[in-house]
């Protein structure tokens, strides 16, 4: 079972595919991630990640794929894993069914650019251990300082609204039309994003719930 998570930056992707994780046992894959820790390892992968990335090159899919097949032929993935973030567009996703065919549901978080805008606009993070808050609805005890640590927290660059927008015409263009693509399929199913976090789960829940139940019964 692959579980494939769709939405714009800062739809709580990243949360939900960590819920999954601890409730389904279905481990989380990130290829921005995957990408780190071999740049980081100095796998001969990661050499050739790092050597596009340092010309400001995106990393090619072939490469992407790779290190996805690579992850995804260990143990904890075979019954099943979360790709977030991946695939990003339709060609991206062809390859991977070729490359690793296997039954698919693709769950979208939707959320509406205004409330994407807001969100992210919102986001802070610690310069020290990386902790995220929301100055809307995750508030440090002290302005701008980290609960966790005592650091300093910052507003990336990339959740300033002008990149914000940028990163919202890229989803858009690129990412979007795999919505048409994996309804085709009668893969895709859409939940809606701008709620609590546990909220949003509950309903990513009842597709899964639902998925997996009849994969039972298939069974």
């Amino acid at each position: 079972m692959r579980i494939v998570l769709l939405g714009a930056p800062g739809s709580g992707k990243g949360t939900q595919g960590n819920m999954i994780t601890e409730k389904y046992g279905f481990p989380r894959i990130s290829t921005g991630d995957l990408l780190r820790e071999e740049v980081a390892v100095g796998t001969p992968l990661g050499e050739i990640a790092k050597a596009a990335m340092d010309r400001g090159e995106l990393v090619k899919d072939e490469l992407v794929l790779e290190m996805v097949d690579k992850r995804i032929q260990q143990d904890d993935c075979q019954q099943g894993y979360v790709l977030d973030g991946f695939p990003r567009n339709i060609s991206q996703a062809q390859k991977l069914e070729a490359l690793a065919p296997t039954r698919e549901v693709v769950i979208e978080i939707f959320l509406e650019d205004d409330v994407v805008i807001r969100r992210l606009g919102a986001r802070r993070i610690c310069a020290s251990c990386g902790a995220i808050y929301n100055i809307l609805d995750k508030v440090p005890e002290q302005k701008d300082v980290c609960d966790a640590c005592g650091g300093t927290l910052i507003q990336r660059d990339d959740d300033k609204t002008e990149v914000i927008a940028e990163r919202l015409s890229v989803y858009h263009n690129q990412t979007e039309p795999l919505v048409g693509y994996y309804r085709a399929k009668e893969v895709y199913r859409r939940v809606q994003g701008d709620d609590t976090i546990e909220s949003v789960f509950e309903s990513v829940s009842r597709v899964l719930d639902e998925v997996l139940s009849g994969e039972e019964s298939k069974g």
